[in-house]
């Protein structure tokens, strides 16, 4: 079963994982100039921006995309603490290396 998404990087990753990592790296301003849509940028609430990303395609890309981004060492961190920069990217890290040790 953990050969299902082998070169998935977000397999295990829940979209509200992202959005609160994603808020925790960069902060509601920050990610609302970095993807423009209203969510993020008017009373920005994790409740909300998860509604409307479930319903958006596009909208949930961006957000994948650069969750994804920020994982893979992009050198523009944001203002949240290292710890919690490093949290859900660790899990996306482990996730694929978890994969190759079991036998």
């Amino acid at each position: 079963m953990s050969e299902e998404q082998p070169n998935n990087p977000l397999h295990g990753q829940t979209l509200e994982m992202m959005v609160d990592s994603l808020v925790a790296r960069f902060g509601w301003t920050e990610l609302g100039r970095r993807i423009t849509i209203r969510c993020f940028a008017s009373d920005p609430s994790v409740k909300s921006s998860l509604k409307f990303l479930r319903t958006t395609p596009w909208a949930r890309k961006k957000v994948e995309d650069l969750f994804i981004a920020s994982c893979s060492g992009s050198s523009d961190a944001g203002n949240g603490t290292a710890e919690a920069q490093r949290e859900p990217c660790a899990k996306l890290e482990t996730g694929s290396s978890n994969e190759s040790v079991s036998t």
